[in-house]
């Protein structure tokens, strides 16, 4: 795997050169002691190395082989977008985003190994950038291999990332737009959250959409930090609770699983320098509840 960009700048060092295209320290000194390459103008270099203003330098490494430990599955994946370094998919719920106890063989990191593995890939091993709960539905975000993980997760680039949901909840909420600042813990084993003083920084921001009478809220929400169950643990401590979460007590007339659904996702791309958007429609649950919800209210 190669990896390079043009030096349109003054002349600077490989390592500031690197750095600056948010190639990871690490990385750099691993790729030092032989587990890659520097290369400059097509050609590898050893020792301390000036990027001339025009060279197209970068990186060698080896392919990322795929994890023995990670089953392959068949099953098919959404994709939405895909290059040589990103994979953004419409996840289902009811589909487990990583490997755990419960499911070692069908969730979305097998399904992705299996796609990869089809395309013939050159590195096998996905990273995931963004997760979502098994029982929530839209965008996921995966690295196609190590650097472009690196590269997204660390600023400024990772400031670049934004997401958006959408969640219908119990009750009419006030006021129409807010920030939730609560800190989020776990209390016991059991895998439901809370709010609590000890808990982890939580901040969640939120806008209504569309109210159903005094019944139902359409909520757009974006997570300035990430913890789990974060939007449904906010959510249940104003006292709007998703519909159809059983965990945090939503109501499941309308709906089985939690009304929530990751619709929008932009990031800048480290590689090219664009501007990705991406949004995912509505599943046909959400979309016959939106229907049922607004036969309801104009009865």
């Amino acid at each position: 795997m190669q990896i390079t960009w043009q030096n349109t700048a003054e002349p600077v060092s490989m390592k500031r050169f690197l750095t600056t295209h948010g190639i990871s320290m690490r990385l750099i000194k691993e790729i030092k002691h032989g587990s890659g390459e520097f290369v400059v103008n097509g050609d590898a270099r050893t020792g301390e190395i000036t990027v001339a203003t025009g060279d197209t330098a970068g990186i060698i490494l080896p392919a990322e082989a795929a994890d023995e430990t990670v089953a392959s599955s068949d099953q098919p994946i959404d994709v939405l977008y895909e290059d040589a370094n990103w994979l953004v998919v419409n996840k289902p719920a009811g589909l487990t985003s990583v490997p755990g106890p419960s499911n070692q063989t069908d969730t979305l990191v097998n399904r992705v190994k299996g796609h990869l593995v089809r395309e013939g890939a050159e590195n096998l091993k996905s990273h995931l950038i963004t997760r979502l709960d098994r029982d929530t539905s839209g965008l996921v975000l995966i690295a196609k291999h190590r650097v472009a993980q690196g590269m997204l997760t660390v600023e400024p680039t990772a400031h670049t990332l934004r997401k958006t949901y959408l969640a219908w909840v119990s009750g009419e909420v006030t006021p129409a737009k807010g920030t939730i600042k609560a800190p989020i813990g776990r209390p016991t084993e059991s895998p439901r959250r809370e709010v609590m003083d000890t808990g982890q920084k939580a901040i969640t921001k939120y806008w209504v959409e569309q109210t159903f009478g005094d019944q139902v809220t359409e909520v757009k929400l974006g997570l300035v930090t990430g913890r789990t169950h974060q939007i449904r643990v906010h959510l249940t401590h104003l006292g709007h609770p998703l519909l159809g979460d059983q965990l945090y007590g939503g109501d499941q007339q309308l709906i089985k699983r939690q009304a929530l659904h990751a619709s929008t996702l932009t990031f800048k791309d480290p590689f090219s320098g664009e501007r990705r958007e991406f949004e995912a429609p509505l599943p046909a649950d959400l979309q016959a509840l939106v229907q049922t919800l607004t036969a309801m209210t104009n009865a």
